[in-house]
């Protein structure tokens, strides 16, 4: 399948993150697309380079205000003489506007940058840099690009994003994601297509972000396998087996918690639990939200899912027989990653009949 590529990415470098208040080290690092694209590289895969996208394609998706303070972040927190004084080198956010403060009160504008840095942001994880905006729209453009792809006949294509994307929700980002990638891909291909179209989500976070744009929608059927929110892992809040969407799009979300520790036999069952919801749905094309920060050596997921493993997931989704837009998200293991995401997408072209 075509693998769609931008050198772009490495505009997005947070250096780290804080958690619990303190500065460390952090994993959603431009290595990981580099890994990924060695490793395709060398099996030997065709690169493409992405579309300019709109920025009306956005709107699909996201709130024109997130959009606008994304898109002047960074200039804004420069000319307010952040990065001299304390010396922040990345923008992150120190106050919340949660519900409860506003007292159901219009959230205004702050005339501060620093605090207009958390009316958008939920976590104080996802920091930006000079080149994220760049970055993050790039991504979209390479996860378009592969919709394209698809729509116009190829059975699959793979879109490498980077920064991933599927814990930003319509106005909010956190999670290392700014703009929803798998979701963007999902929303070109329902407007061009006839009939629902399925997320099946396997990344080890539960995709909160695509939930959250589609939870009213009845034709994107979402589903995720993920590690059990209620045992005390991100997104922590959201993430359960109640949650089955909203109004018309009642019976359109699906989540699947697993435990802590599982490996490929519970990871893999959810796996085609998913597919064959997807399939009863009436589902006419696939966004597989390929996260494979399951596998065992992670460091952020305490999942145990093999490499093998990835691949029968793979050829599980991939037997599903749609036309089929893979979206990268997450994935850690730096020693891994590229061969994980190698066998997944090898697993989806064996289980078409590739």
């Amino acid at each position: 399948m075509p693998v769609v590529w931008s050198d772009r990415h490495r505009l997005h470098d947070p250096v780290g993150e804080v958690w619990v208040g303190v500065r460390i080290p952090g994993t959603e690092l431009p290595a990981r697309a580099e890994r990924i694209r060695e490793a395709l590289a060398d099996a030997g895969s065709r690169f493409v380079e992405p579309e300019a996208q709109p920025d009306g394609a956005l709107l699909y998706v996201h709130d024109p205000e997130l959009l606008a303070y994304l898109a002047g972040a960074w200039r804004e927190w420069e000319a307010a003489g952040l990065t001299a004084d304390p010396g922040a080198d990345r923008i992150v956010p120190y106050l919340f506007p949660h519900p409860s403060l506003l007292s159901d009160l219009p959230a205004r504008i702050p005339a501060a940058a620093s605090a207009r840095a958390g009316r958008f942001a939920y976590d104080t994880m996802s920091l930006i840099g000079p080149g994220t905006w760049e970055a993050a729209r790039a991504a979209v453009d390479v996860a378009l690009t592969a919709a394209d792809l698809v729509i116009a006949g190829e059975p699959a294509a793979y879109a490498c994003c980077r920064p991933p994307g599927h814990h930003a929700a319509r106005a909010c980002f956190g999670g290392s994601c700014y703009l929803n990638n798998s979701a963007a891909a999902a929303a070109r291909l329902r407007r061009t297509l006839d009939g629902p179209i399925a997320v099946i989500d396997i990344d080890a976070h539960h995709g909160n972000g695509t939930q959250s744009v589609f939870y009213d929608d009845p034709d994107v059927l979402v589903g995720s396998v993920h590690v059990d929110p209620g045992a005390g892992w991100f997104p922590h809040y959201l993430g359960f087996s109640a949650e089955a969407g909203n109004g018309d799009g009642e019976g359109a979300n699906r989540n699947v918690p697993i435990a802590p520790g599982s490996g490929d036999e519970p990871w893999l069952e959810a796996v085609g639990d998913l597919a064959t919801w997807a399939a009863r749905g009436g589902a006419r094309a696939l966004v597989v939200a390929l996260g494979v920060d399951a596998a065992g050596d992670d460091p952020e997921s305490p999942l145990r899912v093999t490499v093998g493993g990835f691949r029968a997931a793979g050829r599980t989704l991939g037997a599903l027989g749609l036309p089929a837009v893979v979206v990268q998200e997450g994935g850690y293991d730096l020693s891994l990653i590229g061969s994980l995401v190698r066998e997944a997408l090898l697993g989806i072209e064996e289980g078409r009949g590739g």
